[in-house]
């Protein structure tokens, strides 16, 4: 899937995080949180009842450009400011962007916009599920509050 075809995937949400650290490492924090939070065994145990087409953690890190986590391909990376994560499994192809961005001084706004397009009724009741459960919502803000944590306890002296 390339960065066009990103764009043309339904627009499902976004969440946003504000961290008490620079650019930079809040791109490390994130990178962290990924590998930590996708990088087990549950995550893998799920991509592989589904069907993902990434089902293992690989290739560089930090996350360029390549990688991937269970459930996730990195499409795109521009450190400090930029990653996009794409997927695809039987009911669904989706793409989790990550956009970071200045607040002030000291701070750095985190975005997760979330994109997915479903497949058939199976995937019309996967994303349902998904949608109206509050787990996909969850688990973002989850994702999102773990790199705050991270990034506000850096040392950044």
């Amino acid at each position: 899937m390339d960065a066009a075809a990103v764009l043309c995937l339904p627009y499902v949400d976004e969440h946003t995080s504000v961290v008490t650290a620079d650019a930079e490492v809040v791109w490390g924090a994130l990178g962290e949180v990924l590998d930590r939070s996708f990088g087990g065994g549950r995550a893998a145990a799920f991509a592989r009842l589904v069907g993902c087409a990434d089902r293992t953690a690989s290739g560089p890190r930090p996350l360029g450009v390549g990688s991937t986590i269970p459930g996730f391909r990195v499409a795109y990376a521009v450190p400090g400011a930029e990653l996009v994560l794409i997927g695809r499994h039987h009911f669904s192809a989706y793409a989790l962007l990550f956009h970071v961005d200045e607040a002030g001084p000291g701070r750095t706004r985190l975005r997760a916009e979330t994109r997915a397009r479903f497949f058939g009724p199976a995937g019309a009741l996967y994303g349902r599920l998904l949608m109206t459960t509050g787990g996909h919502a969850l688990g973002v803000r989850r994702l999102l509050a773990a790199v705050r944590r991270v990034g506000d306890t850096a040392d950044t002296s």
